[in-house]
């Protein structure tokens, strides 16, 4: 009785791989292909053609099973051999919802491959599959199965539309998504309607994250919320924490295009939610994914908070996500963390006194450098070698010598490499601005003007990308350090053209550089501003352009408070106190003399000899030269006094009449 034997089998089969779907390992399914396999001897095409495709449709659900357990792709790729070979003769014509189901599952099994494979060929396929399926799967006939085929075909549209340009599939997807869930609705099947409310919430993330504007951004924050209504702790734990962590994504998004700091506290808070239940004994990979994630939050947090201890966070959670994200394991998510982490040690080395930190932030990149190569993620390498780049010039700024400032300008320019204007033009922008301040600082300690031509040919090279149109904070900070580069030429150079350059340059960042926008950045270009005219001042006769920097510096003062930040209130009353000590020397009287004495006793308030001995001296230096001009002042005016004639006593008219 071979066939009822093969039929047995079948059955026997249906039955191993439902074990092995709720069991963990692969045994059971294992089995269940070999039954199905040892069916398939009897059940051939010729015998019994429907029983042998029903049979490859139920190998190929358990080979997809499997192939999702596995690494690799051989599995997945015997699966669509299967589900291919039952379409043979489960045609439409014959039956065509046993058609549509083998389509929809051939999409699946195709959609899994594409997520291992690169490019977009099979993910291409599954979309063909999906909508192959409902031409039959419609909604009147089966609605349910029509919404879990949209909500699939959604699932491969959004991998499709991650892996492309543009927003088009993307659009695709959300409609699929929400065309599911008008079937699929929370009264009628609420756990899959909160798994479609999720799935649409991603799609709708990755459009937030490419759109301007955050009402995409907005409407994917929702759709987790709605989820975790019925996704909830005590029903589906890990689910719970997947949609949490979600959600911590779309809100960190969010927090970092609005002002304050409630968005991203709301998404610590639904990654510390998340991290309940993805615990490190449970899922480790998704619990450092989490921790990563978390690190990310907490570092843009850090930079727009005073003090570091949200940075400190920050690094630790990087740390403890490199304890599972490790090098053998997944090497480019290990690289990922160590980029993470390089930039929130980077962040923290620049609010902090010496060089630990920022050392341990070249470190952690470099690191990140040995996978994420050139050849392998040209862009993430070329994005590596820029935070390289501004970590080291840091450093540079710090230490004596130049071979710090030289790797930084090597590193930019291994960046642009990668980073071109065609490619990324915004991230290419920006890497010629980094490249533009290290040649500055390479230029301010060399002999000559090379280093510094090539710094401003940089930043006008960022200008014309960064416009004012469309970055408009980034232009003015262009805009800002092209005239910090313009004024360290102009004050090597003979004449003023440069100087008259850079003055244009700080005024036109101070059109976007507002005091009501960024108040601490239009202090420092005002500041800016003021050495710039200074510089001019002292080389032409007159006091207008003193008189002016004078202006810009009291100016700055308004905003770059001592409370607010004390070394950059020092640095610009000292020189305040210079512009004055000019204008005193050019003009009658002592007033302007007393205001520089008084400029420059403020300064020396914070710049201690105990805290910043050099530029304690030097401050007590221009003082002390203040300080002799108006005692010379003094002296002449009484010496002037002093040598006056006394006019001669007029006599007394006579007396008359007697």
């Amino acid at each position: 009785m071979p066939l009822e034997w093969a039929e047995t089998q079948t059955n026997l089969g249906v039955a191993l791989a439902v074990l092995g779907e709720r069991e963990a390992g692969t045994a059971r399914l294992k089995e269940a292909v070999a039954t199905y396999r040892a069916a398939l001897e009897e059940w051939t095409r010729q015998r019994v053609p429907l029983d042998w495709a029903a049979t490859q449709h139920n190998l190929g659900n358990a080979l997809a099973v499997l192939g999702e357990r596995e690494a690799g792709t051989a599995r997945l790729e015997e699966a669509v051999a299967a589900y291919r070979a039952a379409l043979e003769e489960r045609t439409r014509q014959r039956v065509p919802l046993e058609w549509a189901a083998t389509q929809h599952n051939l999409g699946i099994a195709l959609w899994r491959l594409g997520e291992r494979e690169a490019g977009t060929a099979r993910l291409e396929e599954a979309v063909v599959a999906y909508r192959a399926a409902l031409e039959e799967r419609t909604r009147q006939r089966v609605p349910l199965e029509w919404a879990a085929t949209q909500h699939n075909l959604g699932g491969a549209l959004g991998m499709l539309g991650e892996r492309e340009a543009g927003t088009a599939r993307l659009e695709e997807a959300v409609a699929a998504y929400r065309a599911a869930l008008e079937e699929r609705t929370r009264q009628r099947v609420p756990l899959e309607w909160a798994v479609t409310q999720n799935n649409l919430g991603i799609v709708l993330s990755v459009l937030g994250e490419r759109e301007a504007g955050t009402a995409r951004l907005e409407e994917a924050v929702a759709a987790y919320r709605a989820a975790l209504e019925e996704r909830t702790r005590q029903r589906v734990p890990l689910e719970w924490a997947r949609t949490q962590h979600n959600l911590g994504t779309a809100l960190w998004r969010l927090g970092e295009r609005e002002a304050g700091t409630a968005r991203l506290e709301e998404a610590v808070a639904a990654y510390r939610a998340a991290l309940e239940e993805w615990t490190r004994q449970r899922v480790p990979l998704d619990w450092a994914l989490t921790q990563n994630n978390l690190g990310i939050a907490l570092s843009v947090l850090g930079e727009r908070e005073a003090g570091t201890a949200r940075l400190e966070e920050a690094v630790a959670a990087y740390r403890a996500a490199l304890k599972e994200r490790t090098r053998q394991r997944v090497p480019l998510d290990w690289a990922a963390t160590q980029n993470n982490l390089g930039n929130a040690l980077a962040e923290l080395g620049e609010r902090e006194a010496g060089t630990a930190r920022l050392e341990e932030a070249v470190a952690a990149y470099r690191a990140a450098l040995e996978e994420w190569t050139r050849q392998r993620v040209p862009l993430d390498w070329a994005r590596t070698q820029n935070n390289l780049g501004n970590a080291l010039a840091v450093l540079g700024e710090r230490e004596a010598g130049t071979a710090r400032l030289e790797e930084a300008v090597a590193a930019f320019r291994a960046a642009l490499e990668e980073w071109t204007r065609q490619r990324v033009p915004l991230d290419w922008a920006r890497t010629q601005s980094n490249l533009g301040i290290a040649l500055w600082r390479l230029g301010e300690r060399e002999a000559g003007t090379a280093r510094l031509e090539e710094a401003v040919a940089a930043y006008r090279a960022a200008l014309e990308e960064r416009t004012r149109q469309r970055v408009p904070l980034d232009w003015a900070a262009t805009q800002n350090n092209l005239g910090n580069a313009l004024v360290v030429l102009g004050e090597r150079e003979i004449g003023t053209a440069r100087l008259e350059e850079a003055v244009a340059a700080y005024r036109a960042a101070l059109e976007e550089r507002t005091r009501q926008r960024v108040p601490l950045e239009w202090a420092g270009t005002q500041s800016n501003l003021g050495n710039a005219l200074r510089l001019l001042g002292e080389r032409e006769t007159g006091t207008a352009r003193l008189k002016e920097a004078v202006v810009a510096y009291r100016a700055a003062l308004e905003e770059g408070t001592r409370q607010r930040v004390p070394l950059e209130w020092a640095a610009t009353q000292n020189n305040l106190g210079n512009a004055l000590r000019l204008l005193g020397e050019r003009e009658a009287g002592t007033a302007r003399l007393e205001e520089a004495v008084a400029a420059f006793r403020a300064a020396l308030e914070v710049r201690t000899r105990q805290r910043m001995p050099r530029e304690w001296a030097e401050t007590r230096k221009e003082l002390k030269a203040v300080l002799q001009i108006l005692g010379q002042r003094t002296e002449n005016r009484r010496a002037a006094v002093q040598a006056r004639p006394v006019p001669p006593r007029r006599a007394s008219d006579p007396a008359s009449g007697q």
